[in-house]
């Protein structure tokens, strides 16, 4: 029997190892692939940049302390995995999280990777550094961390102020790269240096974006791909012509152009996800008369979302608060407990009556109109919401023009407050209450474009911030997003739906389910071709 039992276990060790070896064999190294981007940011410096336009082409020409399983569609706690960390601990007290990190990691210029490259990276961050980010989008995501402690070259703590057991997710977004500390910042807007599995090539400015294969990355055998070639083409029929032509290996599309490319290219495999970005009306409370509480309640009061989803998204996105719903979200309102906030009524008619009173106690009405300037990015998963916008505020005697705004100037644009009223996407990238609030909605962060400030919902932020039970968090987060919809802190239009479309060829890509920013490692992709 014991002979048999050995024998057994022999023969399912070899048909493991046969297994773990036989996607590996299938793989094919070599080749370009080909993407169009939508827009062209204004540098490459990712810790710079808030849009999906620098975020895709660049994460793979960095490593982060730990990163999102990229083969794990639903990114959570469960899905985080050690990469230049080999992987990490807490202390008992729950403020310092230690990583120790990977040996004989080399930037791609050569240079050996050590902790002091951490400590450098978010000192940045954190403002406290002699190099300085000119513009620092995520400053505020750390605002809980009291100092970056190395011990020798290959181990980091990060020293909290109190208790936050949800950090390891914000370190874990794509948005997380770990910088060089040889290399000044400036250098890295123009020809970043990472530990990626591709290494920079070139910015062309409205042209290209391109990526080669790092011969020397850490880990042996990846990428497969030669190199990646972003194409930047702002309208999106002519991205989809290109995409059905075969120029491209992998496309994204809105619900609408869906049934084009189903018709069109119908070899194509296309994967419907949510957009963890919401579109937002934002308003600028410092600028008369937006600074009256009751004209911006007024204003979110006239939204009908679901409009925005049936129009943008042919009724497949979804209607939520600040934090993405579920089943897509972790942390989001269900409907039930959503539609009991101010504003998010189902009864759009009731909600305009109360919001036409509002603006006639304000001395507002048909005969006397509120002329604003309506500022958005001008692409057109920002373009097209903001026109609606327009439309459904003229129900409560507001009228917008509106004002397009080139993606290199938008985000410099709103962080400084430039702007009345506006459509932004929330551009967060994580499905982590952390990264949303400390993002866009506490005092005096980078961007909180709208100057949303309240002192009990900054301490309400922290108390979720600090609580480990997921249950009693997230009550604690339904309960911040109540206060937010009450102070018509940046009132949500819509979720929306898009589809990643993929020519055959293209292999081992997994489409994130919660976000879009997590997904672009590209090591793992391939083309059998």
């Amino acid at each position: 029997m014991t002979r048999r039992q050995n024998l057994l276990r022999m023969i399912a060790g070899l048909l493991a190892a046969m297994a773990s070896v036989g996607p590996a064999l299938a793989q094919k190294s070599g080749g370009i692939l080909q993407m169009p981007d939508f827009a062209s940011p204004a540098s490459m410096s990712l810790h710079e940049e808030s849009t999906i336009a620098a975020g895709t082409p660049l994460m793979g020409v960095f490593n982060n302390l730990v990163v999102f399983d990229q083969h794990v569609a639903q990114n959570s706690l469960a899905s985080i995995v050690p990469d230049l960390a080999t992987g990490w601990s807490w202390s008992e007290d729950g403020t310092q999280l230690t990583f120790p990190l990977r040996k004989g990691v080399k930037w791609h210029d050569g240079k050996p990777f050590t902790a002091q490259d951490v400590k450098c990276t978010w000192e940045a961050l954190l403002g406290v550094a002699a190099d300085k980010f000119r513009i620092n989008p995520r400053r505020a995501w750390y605002r809980n961390v009291e100092q970056i402690a190395t011990n020798g070259d290959y181990e980091v703590t990060f020293q909290l102020k109190r208790p936050q057991p949800y950090l390891i997710a914000l370190l874990a977004s794509g948005q997380s790269p770990v910088y060089p500390c040889h290399v000044p910042l400036r250098d890295m807007r123009s020809h970043p240096i990472g530990t990626g599995p591709f290494k920079f090539v070139e910015f062309k400015p409205n042209e290209r974006i391109a990526v080669t294969r790092n011969p020397d990355y850490w880990k042996p055998g990846r990428p497969y791909l030669d190199g990646i070639e972003y194409t930047i083409i702002p309208n999106a029929s002519t991205r989809m012509l290109a995409f059905v032509a075969g120029k491209f290996d992998l496309i994204w599309v809105t619900m609408p152009l869906l049934r084009d490319i189903k018709s069109q290219a119908p070899q194509a495999s296309c994967e419907v996800v949510m957009d963890n970005n919401s579109r937002d009306l934002i308003v600028n409370r410092a600028a008369a008369p937006f600074d009256n509480l009751e004209l911006r309640r007024a204003m979110a009061l006239s939204l009908d979302r679901r409009a925005f989803i049936d129009i943008l998204t042919e009724g497949q996105g979804t209607v939520g608060g600040s934090i993405l719903p579920p089943p897509d979200g972790i942390w989001g309102m269900p409907p039930d407990v959503l539609h009991s906030l101010p504003g998010y009524g189902p009864d759009v008619q009731k909600n305009r009556t109360e919001a036409r009173a509002i603006m006639q106690r304000l001395g507002f009405g048909p005969d006397k109109r509120l002329a604003v300037s309506l500022s958005t990015r001008n692409v057109e998963g920002y373009r097209d919401a903001a026109v609606i916008a327009i439309s459904q505020l003229r129900e409560i005697y507001i009228d917008g023009q509106l004002e397009l705004i080139e993606t290199a100037n938008w985000f410099p644009r709103v962080m400084r407050k430039d702007y009345t009223v506006g459509v932004t996407v929330s551009e967060g990238g994580l499905d982590e209450p952390d990264q949303k609030f400390y993002e866009a909605y506490v005092c005096g962060a980078e961007r909180n474009y709208a100057g949303y400030c309240n002192d009990e919902t900054d301490r309400l932020i922290d108390r979720q911030s600090m609580e480990a039970s997921p249950e009693k968090r997230r009550n604690l987060v339904w309960e911040v997003e109540r206060r937010l919809a009450e102070d018509a802190s940046r009132p949500v239009l819509l979720y929306s739906r898009f589809a990643t479309c993929m020519q055959p060829r293209l292999k081992g890509l997994t489409t994130m389910t919660n976000s879009r920013f997590n997904g672009w490692r590209m090591e793992d992709v391939w083309l059998d071709q």
